[in-house]
């Protein structure tokens, strides 16, 4: 019964890993309604105001046949330029519509397994494993690769390969010193991000005034940009705006060993304080999780092995040991163990993860200790030895091959 329970998969659980599957393409689909519906009430405003204008012109009699046709030309670019917007979200809201079907039937296949047993849930861990190393991948940049391996295995569908492809771009500007890519988002998102009360727009118009400056612009042109884009946002960032006024009236000399107090504004980390903003507001935006769902997902995994003993080893190795490759550790005795959260590509990730909390210990009835300290059940290590033809008073451990008599054998008492 304990293994039934064991084996039966939670699927609630599942799903809390899932849920930026599915709210992704919401986001996006709502994002694209929104772009649609800016299109319609900006052009169809456009289309009714000149033909108020050409109407009142042809009855005041003030237009001519030429500038009455004219208009209709102007109103029928329009009409036209408006159809093609609304075709490319029309595209898009396909798109969407179709990715976001994939991803309910991707997650509706897990409902259908009710066992780890089940040769369905290989296939499904596996196409799992699939998306989260695409995210991986994308979340560092490997943009290409991961849309090679998303095609490969066919799961285009269930990555976000455009929009983490777009994040990475953006962000990329950002490094290399350019704040437009960043503005075109901020001004496509303006609605929802003036509703997140972010700095993200504030610190890149103010980033750019800091290059303008740094360039020896006009003054003029300056002190523009301060009233329009800085000090309507005085009551929020008061020392950026009392910044920005104290670098127009002391010009920045970069000859100068001096900045009047304002050189940290000036210093090359601010792109890469720009672009990990970005990046958060970008996902914070998105529903998006801040860190990769495969690094989630084995903290998870490596929470549920992680032990004290995993715990003292992943800080300092034992007195006496020394570690091999691939996490193996050799003891005093010699005998060698295998530890994923000991391991050297893991151990920093392990580090800071929660001990596993069991409810229930699944552990074999009859427990026996040998010798040299390893633990396992009495049937078991019979089993083994007969298998082998050993006599019977002996046994061999399962991993080191070390053969012992029976009646050194100690029965192991859990309490």
């Amino acid at each position: 019964m304990a293994d039934h329970e064991h084996m039966a998969i939670k699927h609630s659980d599942h799903i809390l890993l899932d849920q930026p599957l599915l709210r992704l393409p919401y986001e996006l689909l709502r994002n694209n309604f929104r772009s649609a519906h800016f299109a319609v009430e900006k052009e169809s405003t456009g289309i009714k105001t000149s033909l108020k204008d050409a109407t009142t012109g042809c009855f005041n009699g003030k237009s001519s046949q030429d500038d009455l046709v004219r208009n209709l030309d102007d109103m029928i670019a329009q009409a036209k330029a408006l159809k093609r917007k609304l075709a490319a979200c029309a595209e898009e809201e396909n798109r969407l519509l179709n990715q976001e079907r994939a991803r309910i039937t991707h997650v509706e296949d897990l409902y259908s397994i009710n066992s780890f047993d089940d040769v369905k849930y290989e296939s499904w861990s596996r196409t799992r494993l699939d998306r989260l190393m695409v995210d991986f991948m994308l979340r560092s940049g490997c943009g290409n690769s991961a849309a090679a391996l998303a095609e490969e295995r066919g799961i285009q569908e269930l990555a976000d390969v455009e929009t983490l492809v777009s994040m990475n771009r953006i962000r990329e500007s950002l490094k290399k010193g350019s704040v437009q890519e960043a503005l075109v988002w901020c001004s496509q998102n303006k609605k929802e991000l003036r509703k997140m009360d972010g700095r993200l727009e504030f610190d890149l118009r103010f980033q750019q005034f800091v290059e303008m400056i740094r360039s020896g612009s006009d003054p003029r042109a300056c002190l523009a940009h301060i009233k329009k884009y800085l000090i309507p946002h005085n009551a929020l960032f008061p020392n950026e705006v009392r910044a920005a006024c104290g670098m127009l009236a002391f010009p920045y000399d970069p000859n100068s060993n001096s900045t009047h107090g304002y050189d940290a504004y000036f210093q090359p980390s601010r792109w890469d304080m720009l672009a990990n903003l970005f990046t958060e507001t970008h996902n914070t935006l998105l529903s998006l999780p801040s860190v990769p769902l495969l690094n989630v997902a084995l903290s998870s995994g490596l929470s549920a092995l992680k032990t004290p003993a995993c715990h003292a080893a992943a800080r300092e190795a034992a007195p006496g040991s020394k570690e091999i490759s691939h996490g193996a550790t050799v003891s005093p005795s010699g005998q060698q163990t295998v530890c994923p959260i000991c391991s050297p590509e893991l151990k920093d990730l392990a580090m800071n993860v929660p001990y596993a909390h069991h409810t229930k210990s699944i552990v074999e009835h009859d427990l026996v200790v040998l010798p040299n300290g390893r633990v396992y059940g009495r049937e078991k290590l019979e089993q083994h030895a007969k298998k082998f033809g050993m006599p019977a008073d002996q046994v061999k451990d399962l991993q080191t091959g070390e053969v012992y008599e029976v009646d050194k054998l100690k029965k192991v008492y859990i309490t």
